[in-house]
C-alpha cells in the first residue's frame, strides 16, 4: 500500500489532525514521506495501512480502528496524554508527545501572573484621579526578588520556569518524582510535598495528570501551606481539590489562584470559580504564541526525521507512569 521512492518504499504516517492541523513536510522529507488523512470519526477504508499515527491529545472514535492498521509509532500533539486512552497501545508500539513545545510561553505566563501578584495588577492602575495620588496603599507593592517558589513538577514547563524565575533573584524549590539532580542550577529539588510547600510564597503546579497526582493539591497540602500563598495552575485542574481550593481561599490560606487549568474544561455555567474576588481564570491559554503550533509539529518533524533513519525517537511516554 505504501508509494515507492525508487526501490525504497516511503513511510505512511496517518493523521487525525484535519484540514486545520496539516503541516508541510521539509524538503528532506518530501519522497520519503506520505501524509494520509484519516477522519477521527466513522468508517475507515479497509485497506488504509501505515507505520505512524500523528494524532490529537484527546481521545478520537476512530483511534482504536486506526491502531490495528499497521501503527508502530504513534505521537500525540500535545504535552500531555492524561486524555489519550494508554492502554490501546499495544506491545511493541511506541508513544511519544510533544513534551516542551510550550514551556515558552507557558513559563512567561507564569512569570506574568506572580509579577501581577507582587505589583497588585491591575488594581494598582487607576482609571479616575485620585484624592491622594500618592496613597498609602501603594506603597505595600511585593517583589519577587528573595520570595520562595514553589514548583511541582520540573519537566520542560517546571525547568522554563526555574529559569526566569531565578533570573528574577527568587528562590526556587523543585518536587520531582525520581531522584534525580535539578537539570536548571541553582534549583533546590525535594521529594516530599511538604517539603515543597513549607514556606513558599508561590506554588506553581506544572505535573502530570496521573492517578498519583490527582486531587494532589487538597485540603492537606493547604494546611501544610504558609497563609498568604500565591497559588498558579498551568497544568491539568485535576491536580487540584477545588473544594479544598475554596476553602483555603476563604480562610485566606491562599491569597490568589491564578487558574489557567480547571476541572472540567469549560466550566458550567454560574461556577464558584468565575466569580470569586480572589480567583484569576484564563481559559486554557498560557501556550499560547506566535508559531506555537508550528512548534508542536516541529516536535514531531523531528522524530519523523528518527523514525525514517531508524533511529530512537525522543520524548517517549513511560506507559506506565502516565506521561
Amino acid at each position: 500500500m505504501c508509494r515507492q521512492t525508487g526501490e525504497v518504499a516511503a513511510v505512511r504516517v496517518l493523521s487525525h489532525l484535519g484540514p486545520s492541523g496539516v503541516f508541510a513536510l521539509p524538503p528532506d522529507l518530501a519522497g520519503m514521506v506520505e501524509l494520509v488523512p484519516v477522519p477521527t470519526r466513522g468508517d475507515l477504508d479497509p485497506a488504509l495501512r501505515g507505520e505512524v499515527l500523528v494524532t490529537l491529545p484527546w481521545e478520537v472514535e476512530t483511534l482504536a480502528e486506526t491502531l490495528r492498521r499497521g501503527v508502530r509509532w504513534v505521537h500525540v500533539t500535545g504535552t500531555g496524554v492524561d486524555a489519550f486512552p494508554l492502554q490501546l497501545i499495544g506491545e511493541g508500539v511506541v508513544l511519544t508527545n510533544s513534551r516542551g513545545a510550550s514551556a515558552v510561553p507557558i513559563s512567561e505566563w507564569v512569570l506574568a501572573t506572580m509579577l501581577a501578584f507582587e505589583k497588585r495588577l491591575p488594581e494598582s492602575w487607576e482609571t479616575r484621579s485620585p484624592e491622594d495620588w500618592r496613597r498609602g496603599q501603594l506603597r505595600d507593592l511585593g517583589t519577587l526578588a528573595g520570595k520562595r517558589l514553589a514548583l511541582v513538577g520540573l519537566g520542560g514547563i517546571g525547568s522554563a520556569t526555574a529559569t526566569r524565575a531565578l533570573a528574577f533573584d527568587m528562590q526556587v524549590r523543585a518536587l520531582r518524582r525520581r531522584d534525580r539532580p535539578s537539570p536548571v542550577p541553582g534549583v533546590e529539588t525535594v521529594r516530599s510535598l511538604p517539603a515543597l510547600l513549607d514556606g513558599a510564597d508561590h506554588v506553581v503546579l506544572a505535573a502530570p495528570l496521573t492517578p498519583e497526582t490527582r486531587g494532589l493539591i487538597g485540603r492537606e497540602a493547604f494546611g501544610a501551606m504558609k497563609p498568604g500563598v500565591h497559588l498558579v495552575n498551568v497544568a491539568r485542574g485535576a491536580l487540584v481539590d477545588q473544594d479544598a481550593l475554596r476553602a483555603a481561599l476563604d480562610d485566606g490560606t491562599v491569597s490568589m489562584a491564578s487558574l489557567d487549568a480547571v476541572d472540567p474544561e469549560p466550566l458550567p455555567e454560574g461556577h464558584w470559580l468565575y466569580t470569586h474576588p480572589k480567583v484569576r481564570l484564563s481559559p486554557h491559554l498560557s501556550w499560547s504564541a506566535p508559531g506555537a503550533l508550528d512548534l508542536l509539529a516541529q516536535m514531531f518533524i523531528e522524530n519523523l526525521r528518527r523514525f525514517v533513519a531508524g533511529e530512537s525517537l525522543q520524548h517517549v511516554v513511560d506507559l506506565d507512569a502516565g506521561y
